[in-house]
Parts: C-alpha cells; sequence; structure tokens
C-alpha cells in the first residue's frame, strides 16, 4: 500500500472539497447580501409609489423566500448534487406540507385576499372573528389586534376572513345609540327640546348630521327616548359617556319626576291555601 499516493489523493480531494465550501460560503454570503440589497430597493421602490405599508411587508417576505430557496438549490448545485430530483424531493415536501397545513395556508391564502380586498388596513378599528379593537398588523398568516381594553390579540386570517368584518373607522362619521326614560307625566316635547340643546353643546357632536331625538316606545313608566349624537370615530367613547350625563343632568335640572314602573303579581298565602295580590314599585 502506497501511503504517501493515498496521502496525495486524500490531500487533493480534501483541498478540493475545502475549495468548494470556502466558495459555497462565500456564494452565501455575497448572495445574502444581494438579496438584501434587492429587498432594499424592492421596498423603496414600493414606498416612493405609496404602496401600503402591510401589502410592502407581504411581497417582500414572499420574494425573500423564494430567492433564498433558488439559493440553497444553486449552493446545492455547485456541489455537484443533482438539482433536478432536489426539485422533486422538494415539491413533494411541499405537497406533503400543504396537506398537513391546510389551515395554515387557508391562513395565507385569506391574507392574500384581505391584502388585495382591503376591507381593513393598519390602524382601522375593526370587528371581525368577535374581536374589536385597533388592527396593528396584517401579517402573512394572522392579524395582530389592540382590543379596547388594551389587549394584544392575534387572530388567524382565515377567521377573519370567513367572517363578518365590521369597521368602524371607514366612514367619516358614526352614531352612539342611547336611550331616556321619562316619567309618564314629562312633556315629551319638552324634553326633545332639552336633550337637543343640551347634547349640541358637547365637545365633539357633529352638528351635521345633527343628534336625533325622538320618541322610541311606550312602557308601563312613560316615554321612551331615542338618544342619537353623531360623532368621529375616535370620539365615539367620550360622546357616549358625555351623552349618558347630559341626560341625568337635563332630566334633574329640568326638575322632572323619577320614572316609575309598577307591577303586580300573585303572593301565596303562608297555608298555601291562598294567594294575594302584591303591588310594588319598582326605580327605573
Amino acid at each position: 500500500m502506497n501511503i504517501a499516493a493515498i496521502s496525495q489523493v486524500a490531500l487533493a480531494l480534501l483541498t478540493q472539497f475545502g475549495l468548494r465550501v470556502l466558495g459555497a460560503i462565500a456564494l452565501w454570503i455575497v448572495a445574502q447580501w444581494l438579496i438584501d440589497f434587492g429587498l432594499k430597493l424592492m421596498r423603496r421602490a414600493f414606498r416612493s409609489r405609496q404602496v401600503e405599508p402591510t401589502l410592502i411587508n407581504y411581497i417582500v417576505n414572499i420574494v425573500a423566500v423564494l430567492l433564498r430557496i433558488v439559493l440553497i438549490v444553486a449552493i446545492l448545485g455547485f456541489f455537484g448534487i443533482e438539482t433536478t430530483s432536489f426539485a422533486a424531493l422538494l415539491a413533494a415536501v411541499g405537497i406533503a406540507i400543504g396537506a398537513a397545513w391546510s389551515g395554515l395556508l387557508a391562513n395565507f391564502a385569506a391574507g392574500a385576499f384581505l391584502i388585495i380586498f382591503r376591507p381593513f388596513v393598519v390602524g382601522d378599528t375593526i370587528k371581525a372573528a368577535g374581536v374589536t379593537g385597533t388592527v396593528e398588523e396584517i401579517g402573512m398568516f394572522t392579524t395582530t389586534i389592540n382590543t379596547l381594553d388594551n389587549v394584544k390579540t392575534i387572530v388567524g386570517n382565515n377567521k377573519i376572513f370567513a367572517d363578518n368584518i365590521e369597521n368602524f373607522s371607514a366612514n367619516p362619521y358614526r352614531r352612539v345609540d342611547l336611550k331616556a326614560q321619562l316619567h309618564h307625566a314629562v312633556d315629551h316635547e319638552d324634553a326633545i327640546r332639552r336633550l337637543k340643546q343640551r347634547i349640541s353643546q358637547i365637545p365633539h357632536v357633529l352638528n351635521n348630521p345633527a343628534p336625533d331625538v325622538e320618541i322610541l316606545e311606550f312602557n308601563l313608566a312613560g316615554t321612551v327616548l331615542a338618544v342619537r349624537p353623531y360623532c368621529h370615530h375616535e370620539h365615539y367613547w367620550q360622546v357616549y359617556f358625555a351623552t349618558n350625563k347630559a341626560i341625568r343632568e337635563t332630566f334633574g335640572e329640568a326638575g322632572y319626576p323619577v320614572p316609575e314602573q309598577n307591577y303586580r303579581f300573585i303572593e301565596p298565602t303562608p297555608d298555601g291555601t291562598s294567594a294575594s295580590v302584591v303591588q310594588r314599585t319598582s326605580l327605573s
């Protein structure tokens, strides 16, 4: 056995393999730099065209994944590995993963539709999939929503896309719906006039459209008024609470009696042989 010859062959092979490894590392570093540079140029081009930031992140992430897959295949080809069979294997793995992760792919497809059709954008306040809050991020698979009580909630895109979506930020204003109970002895016209005047003075209540105060229904206590001021979405809860306070203060200043509701029920006697009719009064 010629050890010297074997050593020379082994050294040549190791040298060749080492050069290929170094070349692969260099190729990976240079290609990664080029990919990052290209993605930056792509992001800058989209921003110059004022494309939605969420859509930019969506497209850039997809392109980045595809380019890195191509880079891995190229490096394997550099080492002499048959890339055709690898591509077939990659496709088979993709099909297997797709079957196993059908729900994840459904979220991915739903995310694409959310980006394309844009029922809402980042910063909108929405109600979807049973969650109400402000949209913080629309991702590839999930959407992040900060609820009204400041809880970060992550919801699958497919669940949002398959449900009804209420976008509270889409229209320039929204209506606040409240009720005001009157005593049956109170003149409803006087109450309506007082409420309209008082509510129109609340900050952030719009004059166009003007607040609505009308008779909604009647009950045993008296007339029920529908009190409906309009405001911009960001002022909704301020106007809601201020209107409740205005109703209470307006009726108190006017000296209106407190609404009462009388009801009757049958109360059995202790021995259970007879019953008596009892009348109670409940303050509304």
